[in-house]
């Protein structure tokens, strides 16, 4: 099987999902896994499976799996944002904050992990700085007169949020 083969049926297997029953996704996930054991899409696939159906420490251990077998690039992107969020969620706050700094580094421009960074700030008990990196995300991404006109306001206290933190 070639990998562009690879992509395409785990492609298939994650658009047939049903989000209240992710038994069927979960197995044919599982069955590539058997086939490709160490390929990382599929444990990064297998692990984001688990995660949907709320099983979050066994989607960490696929996940963190994906990341030791090199998974990079796009998928990189994507994974950052499932783990990160499911550290938090399991009470893993210090970690998830690491992992968000690091996907922050190697993908600036990603306004998705400004915004679940800044939801585990909020969590870590840092909720000026989350705060802070919202309205900064706001000032810098939203093209509106009304923002752009107030941009300047809107990153002074974003600034000033970020440095009570």
């Amino acid at each position: 099987m070639t990998s562009d083969d690879l992509r395409r049926q785990l492609d298939a297997i994650f658009n047939a999902r049903d989000r209240a029953n992710m038994a069927p996704t979960i197995e044919a996930f599982e069955a590539l896994l058997a086939k490709h054991p160490g390929d990382p899409e599929v444990l990064f696939k297998v692990g984001g499976a688990y995660d949907t159906a709320g099983q979050e420490q066994r989607a960490l251990e696929f996940y963190e799996r994906a990341l030791d077998a090199g998974l990079g690039g796009d998928s990189l992107r994507a994974f950052y944002l499932p783990y990160g969020s499911t550290l938090k969620n399991v009470g893993r706050i210090e970690e998830s904050l690491v992992v968000f700094e690091r996907a922050r580094e190697q993908f600036p421009d990603d306004a998705a992990l400004v915004v679940f960074h800044a939801l585990t700030l909020h969590e870590s008990g840092q909720h000026g700085a989350a705060l802070g990196e919202v309205l900064t995300m706001v000032a810098d991404c939203l093209d509106r007169p009304e923002i752009v006109r107030y941009g300047p306001a809107i990153r002074g206290y974003a600034a000033a949020l970020t440095e009570q933190a």
